[in-house]
């Protein structure tokens, strides 16, 4: 259903059974996949494409300029996935040419309200952004993260695959998959309840364990303690996720 008060672009595209509620606006270039919820007062403009089956709540501000002094008007793209929840008052910003021009959010996440991604942000699959949640620019998150209230990351961090930040955390470095970040950004230990519930063995999350201490109990350096992770026994993909994230960290990890 479209409402009568909604302002919908000659030039946007809707798929099947998109329904956009009062007072909401769909900009220039917009591409809505099917069973799509726009709710009202919802604004989404500039190159913004998203699949299907998300559900986006009033007063969202989605694909914006962004707030970059470089950015200069050029057509830079957002780009959302599939079944993703977004809730009241989130803003998604465009990308800039300085990176790849791109923002770009995965499918089933859920951005609760008041949280803002920046531009050049990359959100993976399955993540949680809790409530004010905030990403600045070209902040790379992966997939199965879970970010407390009121968390907030600086430029260009990193943030692994199944990790967790603890509510109110500042992210100043990259944070390593299965990691859990505390409240005052000190890691805790792994995120094994996590990983429990999306079925990792047990076998597996005692070998997480001990990747942990490697890189944080016992002293090394980040490219010694690399290259213990793989030189542990079993070969394991886990472990090589967390090994290559270490590796190629240039901000350094959350210590």
């Amino acid at each position: 259903m479209i409402h009568s008060t909604a302002i919908i672009h000659p030039s946007a595209k809707l798929g099947q059974n998109v329904s956009v509620g009062a007072f909401s606006l769909i900009g220039a270039d917009v591409t809505i996949g099917d069973n799509t919820v726009i709710e009202s007062h919802v604004v989404v403009k500039g190159r913004t494409s998203m699949g299907k089956g998300n559900h986006i709540y009033q007063f969202a501000s989605v694909g914006e300029d962004c707030q970059d002094k470089k950015y200069a008007g050029e057509p830079t793209e957002l780009i959302i996935g599939d079944n993703n929840i977004i809730r009241e008052s989130v803003t998604i910003h465009r990308g800039t040419v300085q990176d790849q021009g791109l923002t770009k959010i995965g499918s089933n996440n859920l951005l609760m309200c008041y949280v803002h991604v920046a531009h050049d942000c990359v959100i993976g699959d399955n993540s949680i952004l809790a409530t004010s949640a905030i990403l600045a620019g070209h902040v790379h998150i992966g997939d199965w993260v879970i970010m407390g209230g009121a968390t907030a990351s600086h430029q260009f961090c990193r943030i692994g695959s199944h990790s967790f930040i603890g509510g109110g955390a500042i992210i100043l470095a990259d944070v390593p998959p299965y990691v859990m970040l505390g409240n005052d950004s000190t890691p805790r230990g792994i995120n094994a309840e996590g990983l429990k519930r999306r079925g990792f063995d047990s076998d597996t999350i005692l070998q997480i364990k001990r990747a942990y201490k490697v890189l944080y109990r016992q002293g090394h350096r980040a490219e010694e303690a690399v290259n213990l992770l793989l030189a542990m026994p079993g070969n394991l993909p886990e472990i090589q996720l967390l090994a290559d994230f270490v590796g190629h960290s240039s901000r350094g990890i959350a210590r």
